[in-house]
């Protein structure tokens, strides 16, 4: 019998190291990993290795040269920096290689059956990753290389990415842009916000016309308007899709505690998008869901979220207690989502 849920991860990945003053750090994934050992649940959950990502494989998502260049980099003795946001040291192009593998291995994992979710604890993060630059914290598009793996080994016709940190994911987007077997959705805060890309009008190309769908938030939105949003938007797109895999860009920068991002959502609204796409996964692909760690970076916000979305994982009425609560659904709530919602589905009908 298959367990319902895991978690990839090894320790090397708190090697890659950023640099006292960088926001993402390896306390991002230690104070994860405390909080995890704490819950009686999540404690119980398997942990899994991750295996290294094929350079033959990687450079179908990236550019050789791109990828020749974090290698040179990172032989420097203290590495150096990619842009002004993105600093690599002298372990970073191998740990790099693990976050993507560990995507990889989640996909095989749960294609052959022995897992129906599992959340890869990588770092560094990806979805900022295009063809041929790394910016914006990521190294490699982890989440772009598991759908391109999925699709490339066991044959996939239409993976979904759910890309949900309030960032959102050019890179993902740039790689995708004319394909349909990979539908792409984000909802993250609107331009000019950065990576100030994710126009609604920016549905794709060629092939990929419609398959690319942004979904531009104003800051402040909350978890009710979230709620909305998956309810009408995100769930009638994939029952029209039919996904055969589900990948979900899990960042957590959307909470309210967040320093970069400006929006209002908890830690229970988070358990809540996890249960949906939970709903969606089980529906269309034997509750196929395979979610990958981006941004957030506020430690508490940030665990105890990852810590929502694995017990929402495990079982979907599983409750969890936010203890990070500091105001009322009502208080949070700020903007009225009905004509944005009418203006989404004129775009894509």
């Amino acid at each position: 019998m298959r367990s319902p849920v895991g978690v990839i991860y090894t320790p090397e990945y708190l090697r890659h190291e950023t640099g006292p003053f960088h926001r993402e750090t390896p306390q991002r994934l230690q104070a994860i990993l405390k909080t995890l050992s704490e819950d009686e649940v999540a404690r119980d959950i398997p942990w899994l290795e991750p295996r290294r990502a094929p350079l033959s494989m990687l450079s179908s998502i990236h550019q050789r040269e791109m990828i020749q260049a974090i290698a040179r980099l990172a032989k420097e003795p203290d590495g150096g920096w990619i842009d002004s946001d993105t600093r690599i040291c002298p372990q970073s192009y191998e740990i790099a290689l693990l976050a993507a593998g560990g995507a990889m291995t989640a996909v095989d994992w749960v294609m052959k059956g022995d897992y129906r979710r599992l959340f890869t604890l990588a770092r560094p993060p990806g979805h900022h990753a295009t063809k041929h630059r790394s910016m914006g914290f990521c190294l490699f598009n982890n989440i772009a290389f598991a759908a391109e793996h999925a699709i490339a080994r066991y044959g996939l016709k239409r993976v979904m990415i759910l890309d949900w940190d309030v960032h959102h994911g050019n890179g993902t987007e740039s790689i995708f842009y004319d394909r349909s077997d990979v539908l792409y959705v984000s909802l993250h805060r609107e331009p000019p916000f950065w990576p100030n890309s994710g126009y609604l009008g920016d549905i794709g190309i060629q092939s990929g016309k419609g398959y690319n769908i942004n979904i531009p938030l104003p800051a402040g939105t909350s978890d009710r308007e979230y709620e909305i949003l998956f309810d009408r938007i995100i769930s009638p797109i994939a029952d029209r899709y039919q996904p055969e895999l589900i990948l979900i860009s899990a960042g957590y920068d959307a909470h309210e505690r967040d320093p970069l991002g400006g929006m209002n959502v908890s830690v229970t609204g988070f358990r809540n998008w996890a249960r949906k796409m939970v709903a969606i996964a089980e529906k269309h692909c034997d509750g196929r869901i395979v979610a990958t760690l981006e941004g957030g970076y506020d430690l508490k916000a940030l665990s105890y979220s990852v810590l929502a979305t694995l017990r929402a994982f495990l079982d979907p009425e599983l409750f969890t207690f936010d203890p990070l609560v500091s105001v009322t659904d009502e208080e949070r709530s700020g903007w009225d989502v009905e004509p944005f919602i009418t203006q989404v589905n004129t775009v894509f009908s």
